[in-house]
């Protein structure tokens, strides 16, 4: 009687821990966005914070899904693509918002003469198909059908190539692996501003507990390989910028207190 008890109470703490696990695999991932949001919402100034992190989340989250169809794995890593697409659309809503203001701004301090209503900013629309305004648009909705255009290319390829395991077993690839480049443009932006300024710190360091932890959670429940190979480079990338925070604030480039410019910003990945 007494070592059924215990089994089923072993039972139920088993069940909990799964279902905290599955929970932070859920919505862990987004935590680390939070401050982010914030710190440009507040201080309205996205320059610090590279939307090529979202280009890269939003590819390696579709490209997952698609590979679901062809090769099974946990649901709560289903819902973690879809919650971090929708948040990688709120963070390209607010980026977009908050840069044209800026962009508008700065006009108007150039043009302080002129009438307001004279004052207007060179839209950049995806529909003009021009390779130097990509993921650099004006709209919100251009950012969307991007990603409409690209989520229909990839399902319409998915469709025909299903039956192919080589095929599968590639996008499999292609969707962690593009996952672990997430740091990556922000690597490359702190490279090109030579500081850290106006990244979220936070957001790194939860990038870096979120990793491991999820690199962890691959290996236990026993992924497909791709995920916890991808998942180790992705901690390797999340402690380079670590170092980089280190590194600029022991050894700054230049003046703490900066403007970045909106050209090394267009350029910045």
């Amino acid at each position: 009687m007494e070592d059924e008890v215990f089994e089923q109470i072993m039972y139920v703490i088993n069940q909990l821990i799964l279902w905290i696990a599955a929970g932070a695999m859920v919505f862990g991932g987004v935590v680390p966005y939070i401050p982010q949001y914030r710190d440009i919402r507040r201080t309205q100034n996205a320059e610090g914070f590279s939307t090529y992190v979202c280009m890269v989340l939003l590819v390696a989250n579709i490209l997952r899904i698609l590979f679901r169809f062809g090769r099974y794995f946990e649901t709560p890593l289903l819902w973690q693509s879809i919650i971090m697409i929708a948040t990688m659309l709120i963070m390209l809503n607010l980026c977009t918002n908050v840069r044209v203001a800026a962009e508008l701004n700065t006009k108007r301090r150039s043009f302080t003469d002129s009438k307001e209503e004279e004052i207007k900013v060179a839209k950049k629309v995806f529909l003009d198909f021009e390779w130097s305004h990509f993921w650099w648009w004006s709209r919100f909705v251009d950012y969307l059908l991007c990603v409409l255009c690209f989520t229909l290319l990839a399902a319409y390829v998915t469709y025909l190539l299903l039956e192919s395991s080589l095929y599968v077993e590639t996008l499999g690839f292609m969707a962690v692996f593009t996952e672990a480049m997430l740091g990556t443009p922000q690597l490359y932006c702190n490279y090109q501003n030579k500081s850290t300024e106006g990244m979220s710190i936070k957001m790194v360091l939860m990038w870096t507990s979120g990793d491991t932890f999820k690199t962890g959670y691959f290996l236990l429940t026993q992924a497909p390989v791709q995920f916890w190979t991808c998942g180790l480079l992705q901690v390797g990338v999340d402690v380079a910028i670590l170092f980089q925070v280190y590194y600029y604030s022991r050894y700054p480039q230049k003046p703490v207190s900066h403007t970045v410019s909106l050209n090394t910003s267009a350029k910045a990945l």
